[in-house]
């Protein structure tokens, strides 16, 4: 199975991947957990130039064509094998980041990313994919916890960037039915039950 989770940056997705991998672990399955834009030592350069502060001057093009790159390299170094050896892939972001990053974020036309994404990814498609949705608000406290030292490039975009990729996840949970959007303000606890009942489902389905 080839699980994603999604959400703005501070919604607490990495908490919840490594929850979902204790699960899965318990139940005597064998889990990958991978991370975008990363995974493989190509796709961690270009995650270098993606996050880097100094690399301001970049384009929203660029941006894209560069977390498809790292993508395509991680699908067919890491993913697909993962899965055809029977592994749970748990993956931190997905093609849909860049959809709702690039495309409502940043404004680029949806058409062109969706055909990129179809290069880059192939027919890997996750089973599901878990929006943790929470209020530009509590992003925003959130990030003012952080130092701003550790904040890449992306985490320091600005409040109506953030509002505008909220609300592209928020569509594209609309369009299909892989996508689980969750109340990230609620319990972590809460959150990873309600994900816990939402795989069970689905298994049984």
């Amino acid at each position: 199975m080839f699980i994603t989770f999604e959400g703005i940056d501070f919604c607490g997705k990495s908490t919840q991947v490594e929850l979902l991998k204790k699960y899965f672990e318990e139940k005597g399955k064998s889990v990958k957990i991978i991370r975008e834009p990363g995974g493989t030592e190509i796709s961690e350069k270009i995650r270098d130039i993606l996050l880097d502060k100094k690399n301001n001057k970049m384009f929203m093009e660029t941006e894209l064509l560069l977390f498809s790159a790292s993508r395509a390299q991680l699908v067919r170094e890491k993913i697909i094998p993962y899965l055809e050896k029977g592994n749970v892939v748990i993956s931190d972001r997905f093609h849909d980041s860049s959809t709702a990053y690039q495309g409502f974020g940043r404004g680029l036309p949806i058409d062109s990313v969706l055909s990129i994404h179809s290069l880059a990814i192939g027919n890997t498609i996750p089973a599901l994919t878990f929006i943790i949705d929470i209020p530009i608000e509590v992003a925003i406290k959130r990030k003012a916890e952080k130092t701003h030292q550790e904040l890449d490039r992306i985490e320091v975009s600005s409040n109506d960037f953030f509002e505008k990729v909220r609300n592209g996840y928020l569509t594209l949970a609309e369009k299909d039915k892989r996508f689980k959007v969750i109340d990230g303000t609620q319990s972590i606890e809460t959150i990873h039950r309600i994900i816990i009942n939402f795989i069970e489902e689905f298994e049984h389905n």
